[in-house]
């Protein structure tokens, strides 16, 4: 059994490898040959924590790994965002072995939006985010189903976004980071006041 998640998280690492991205990869063999992206299934097998609006009439899902500073900055996009909307953050565990404990162990955590808050603070600060914690073997069990989630799918780049098209409900999906304006459009938001003055106020 060992062998085999070895083998498993060898052939992850290797489609990975500089997947940690800030905009989207064009498509791969990978992804064409992958089963259909389907929130049913993000629903029924992912283990991520909530953050926004918990009764919100859609989710947005996003699989992030914790060691990818583009998922920091995914991160921090967002949380102008998070009144209107529900985002359901999913670790998973790929760039190296600290990913999945780090997942874990934000998962783990009685409030693990502060957890994520910290962690990220630290991969801002080049500190390499928290230490792990013990006792989360069942966590660390789920950031690798989630893991195994993601490269079902096919995807090519972290993080990723899975939602509905705020019109129409059709699964849309986005691989690699986003600033708070493109999230916004991409998501069918408002942009918060705040966030569209500072946007006005930067220069080409």
């Amino acid at each position: 059994m060992r062998k085999k998640f070895i083998t498993f998280f060898a052939v992850v690492v290797t489609l990975f490898i500089g997947a940690c991205k800030d905009q989207a990869n064009p498509p791969t063999a990978t992804q064409a040959s992958a089963s259909p992206v389907s929130i049913n299934a993000i629903q029924a097998e992912a283990k991520g924590f909530s953050v926004g609006v918990p009764m919100s009439a859609r989710t947005v899902y996003v699989f992030f790994d914790p060691q990818c500073p583009h998922c920091t900055a995914l991160w921090e996009a967002a949380k102008p965002l998070k009144n209107q909307i529900r985002f359901l953050w999913i670790p998973v565990g790929i760039l190296n072995p600290s990913s999945t404990a780090q997942g874990a162990t934000i998962l783990a955590t009685s409030d693990p939006e502060v957890a994520m808050d910290t962690h990220e603070a630290s991969m801002r600060a080049n500190a390499g985010g928290i230490s792990a914690t013990r006792d989360i073997d069942i966590q660390k069990a789920a950031v690798n189903q989630n893991t195994q989630l993601l490269t079902r799918f096919g995807f090519a780049s972290i993080p990723t976004i899975v939602t509905t098209h705020a019109q129409t409900g059709a699964t849309i999906t986005h691989e690699g980071s986003m600033e708070t304006a493109l999230l916004a459009s991409f998501l069918g938001l408002q942009l918060p006041a705040a966030s569209s003055a500072a946007a006005a106020t930067v220069k080409p």
